[in-house]
């Protein structure tokens, strides 16, 4: 399968529309919450398609050439995963033009934008389950869905009969694919955005969809408008099926972050985690692994930064492992200044403009990585090697070599100082100066390794320096 070249040098941020910027107040909903209120299930804030253009460039700044939106079509809530036009930009965001415009500056700025493919289910305002609630069964479209008897009845309160919806949602009545003009409509959907410029599509749950016909429909109707589109599918757990000819070139990797966050809790030993890494990695091929969107946090989690109880020193490493690994780092909106928040609608909370409010030492920690990715080859396209596993020490090693190219990872999960002999198998040599990223200290290669003084939580970054 051919993944797009410019995949493997992304560096992805995850935005939630309502909830980053407000560029253009004129469009917010009359009763649009304070910015900094709480976030509420149903609340809008105000954010927009012209406040991402606006943020472009601090997004620049933080090393960021990628950008994944959260649905932006029109719906009834904040969140829009329920779809009532998917041929239209929600007015509470903006305007198509809006919407050019961003791809339009994203683009002049090197950056790729990805929209949020919904099309498992919709809204109930979508025209299709629109015409079944007027018509019932005299409607043309009662085929477009999962209907089990009529009347149907949308809203009235009480377990969902009538139809299937989205995990027994009413709101989010589910499509049925197998209908022709069903998979025509969406096909037609996925053509239109990328004619418009956009870079590729995130695939919200494409498993409820188990249809391969479809899925390889898809990819080669993205792929005839648009050959560099990177397709992602919304997998929670390891599968290479999904990564197969005709399915995805990635997949958000959950399983990444539940690694890290049981490393650095103390819930698992080291070595469990290097076994859970390496098990990890073996499902796939090397450029297959290379394509997978690596998150520390989404908007279906709780924010890292409170998962791991604002420890700063914790923050560093989860960071440092998912910017080594390999694949695609991904920062959620406001993780990299310390945003908190538990679960939704917490993790969706408003991003904080004012820099006083900022975790510096988070936000130019990931800056320092953005830089070290850019700078080293290997951790964009190099192959995959644990060196050091200590588990009483709480020390893991691990390289990432390309044919010309070798960094090396360390991260240390304990409170107290560890010496250490990292044994570096040849990779570098004897006499070989060899340079820390993240603190700029450097150390000479020995016969036997490269010995190491490590502080508690800390994490290293070592390339040969010039």
């Amino acid at each position: 399968m051919s993944i797009p070249d410019w995949v493997y040098d992304a560096i992805f941020y995850q935005i939630f529309p309502d909830r980053f910027r407000n560029g253009d107040p004129s469009n917010d909903p009359p009763v649009a919450l304070p910015w900094n209120a709480c976030a509420t299930p149903k609340g809008f804030h105000g954010g927009d398609l012209a406040g991402v253009t606006q943020g472009l460039d601090y997004l620049l700044d933080l090393g960021i050439n990628a950008i994944y939106l959260n649905p932006i079509f029109l719906a009834a809530s904040n969140h829009r995963y329920d779809t009532m036009d998917y041929y239209r930009i929600d007015p509470k965001l903006g305007t198509l033009d809006d919407f050019l415009t961003l791809i339009r500056e994203a683009h002049r700025r090197n950056m790729r934008v990805i929209l949020d493919g919904v099309f498992n289910h919709t809204g109930r305002g979508f025209f299709a389950f629109a015409d079944i609630l007027e018509n019932q069964e005299h409607s043309p479209y009662q085929d477009w869905y999962h209907i089990h008897h009529f009347p149907v009845d949308a809203y009235t309160s009480g377990e969902l009969k009538d139809y299937v919806g989205w995990w027994g949602i009413k709101s989010l009545p589910k499509l049925n694919t197998d209908t022709p003009a069903v998979r025509k409509y969406l096909l037609r959907v996925a053509r239109h955005w990328m004619e418009q410029g956009a870079d590729g599509w995130r695939l919200d749950v494409p498993n409820e969809i188990d249809d391969d016909a479809f899925w390889a429909e898809f990819r080669q109707v993205v792929r005839e408008t648009n050959a560099q589109a990177y397709l992602l599918g919304e997998i929670w757990e390891a599968s290479p099926r999904w990564v197969s000819e005709g399915h995805f070139d990635g997949l958000m990797n959950y399983p990444l972050r539940e690694g890290v966050i049981a490393l650095l809790k103390g819930e698992i030993q080291v070595s469990q985690f290097r076994t859970h890494m390496e098990v990890l990695l073996a499902h796939y091929s090397l450029e297959q692994a290379l394509a997978m969107y690596n998150p520390l946090g989404t908007h279906d989690t709780a924010r890292i930064y409170t998962v791991l109880d604002g420890q700063i020193a914790l923050l560093r490493l989860a960071y440092l492992i998912q910017f080594a690994f390999p694949g695609v780092p991904a920062v959620y909106y406001g993780d990299e200044v310390g945003l908190a928040g538990g679960k939704d609608p917490d993790c969706r909370r408003t991003f904080p403009w004012d820099p006083q409010r900022w975790k510096m030492e988070i936000f130019e920690w990931v800056q320092q990585l953005t830089a070290a990715r850019k700078a080293m080859r290997a951790l964009r396209r190099g192959e995959f090697a644990s060196l050091f596993v200590d588990d009483a020490g709480g020390v893991y090693a691990f390289s990432r070599q390309s044919t010309d190219d070798l960094a090396v990872a360390v991260i240390h999960a304990r409170g107290e100082v560890q010496e250490i002999l990292l044994p570096l198998k040849g990779a570098w040599k004897s006499g070989q100066k060899v340079r820390d990223w993240m603190s700029g200290a450097e150390m000479q290669v020995e016969a036997d390794g490269l010995r190491l003084s490590l502080q508690p939580y800390q994490g290293m970054l070592l390339h040969a320096a010039d």
